[in-house]
């Protein structure tokens, strides 16, 4: 892990992007084009050259979810339950109102808040099972009154899936479920298949290949983001521990090789521990060939002047999740414009919004959160806007009308209104 200074890093920030090559491209197109056309057949070969699994069915049947439920622990439900409890508090603040007011004359004027029809959550079950994930997405959806919720997620070598997954599942109110992983469960979400409905919008992280589907099949469908690797950011001066700090890092520094570790701090001598403390933990890691690539190359500890100049890089940086481990850190807020998710002080660390607090973990990567926000039940609604004019109240606007049309040479929008004149007016 490099320790470096304000200026050089950001330097190699201007520098820093997430990029595909061409061969991951090349690679998803003829996967969404395949699916589209040959529908479940192709998603059957799939499962056996991708997954190494054949597949009887791409369906999980009641059967597999009951025997999951049985087989997950009594003290794992209790924890997704109060977790469940905690994400529906949070997510049900977030409902947003149909909204409607009058003006005189007979003029009504509104917006009317809808739920999507159907939603297609991604569940990542490759180098890990992520049950949170499941409440993460399909709550948000339950409490926007999503009719229909669908979930997919990469079978298991032996054709099953992941019984904490199927457990979460089934607590936040799947309907259907399938065992498809990768660029083809985007596509049959999509497009549909034998066996995969057709949703309004895909919603959950994955590998690049997921992500790059994503984008490919926007616009026939609606997605939530296009996740990067996730990354964290914590800013700290000499109050906070740095075995904290550390064990922060590679929190996020264990979910993928390319996942970025930075701290932020005011104190070279608060970096230089931190490093020591973050080469002690690594070894302790089940994970720790993942998190050691990450930290060899994406971690990265700025020494800085001020908590200023920190806020600055935070600003620029945009992180995923950001922790300000400092005194009196709730006052910075006003000072951060782009963070996906703030933590705050030293017993608030990233794992907590992850899987308990409440917040959505979905968050935007890769500097995005300077124009993104957290998945939220916001995510899966539409709005229509509400117009009804009384025949004064347009005979009184129309002729500002017809001439704005007319002026942009759309004489049938000005004969719309012309023909709904009264007599005599001109």
């Amino acid at each position: 892990m490099k320790i470096t200074n304000y200026d050089n890093y950001l330097a190699s920030l201007k520098n820093y992007s997430e990029s595909f090559d061409l061969k991951t491209d090349e690679l998803v197109l003829d996967i969404i084009e395949n699916v589209r056309r040959n529908g479940d057949s192709a998603v059957y070969d799939y499962a056996k050259q991708f997954d190494k699994v054949d597949l009887d069915s791409l369906i999980v049947s009641q059967t597999e979810i009951d025997l999951a439920i049985q087989t997950v622990s009594e003290k794992f439900k209790q924890a997704m339950q109060q977790a469940a409890e905690n994400i529906n508090e949070f997510h049900a603040k977030q409902v947003e109102q149909s909204w409607y007011y009058n003006k005189p004359n007979g003029i009504m004027l509104g917006q009317q808040v809808t739920a999507l029809d159907r939603v297609g959550v991604y569940v990542p079950g490759g180098k890990a099972a992520y049950p949170s994930t499941v409440l993460m997405n399909v709550i948000p959806a339950k409490i926007a009154g999503v009719s229909e919720i669908y979930m997919t997620t990469p079978p298991q070598a032996d054709g099953s899936i992941n019984p904490h997954i199927l457990y979460a599942a089934s607590l936040a109110g799947v309907d259907k479920i399938y065992k498809i992983g990768g660029a083809q469960a985007v596509a049959a979400y999509a497009y549909g298949t034998e066996s995969v409905v057709k949703v309004d919008k895909i919603v959950g992280p994955g590998n690049k290949f997921v992500a790059r589907a994503k984008k490919w099949v926007y616009g026939d469908v609606a997605i939530d983001m296009i996740a990067g690797p996730s990354e964290i950011c914590v800013v700290a001066d000499e109050t906070a521990p740095p075995k904290y700090i550390a064990a922060d890092l590679l929190s996020q520094a264990e979910h993928d090789e390319a996942a970025r570790a930075i701290c932020i701090t005011t104190q070279q001598s608060l970096a230089d521990e931190i490093k020591k403390e973050v080469i002690s933990q690594l070894k302790e890691l089940d994970r720790v060939n993942i998190a050691q690539a990450s930290i060899d190359n994406h971690g990265v500890i700025i020494v800085v002047d001020t908590l200023a100049k920190a806020f600055e890089l935070v600003n620029e940086i945009a992180p995923e999740h950001l922790q300000l481990m400092f005194n009196n850190a709730t006052e910075a807020l006003p000072h951060i414009k782009h963070a996906g998710a703030i933590f705050i002080g030293n017993h608030s660390p990233e794992p907590l919004g992850d899987y308990f607090a409440g917040p959505n973990h979905t968050l935007p990567t890769s500097g995005t959160a300077k124009f993104a926000s957290p998945l939220g039940v916001y995510d899966f609604t539409k709005k229509s806007s509400v117009i009804r004019y009384s025949e004064a109240a347009l005979n009184e606007a129309s002729n500002e009308i017809i001439e704005i049309a007319t002026m942009e040479g759309l004489t049938g929008h000005a004969n719309s209104i012309k023909l709904r004149q009264k007599k005599g007016d001109s």
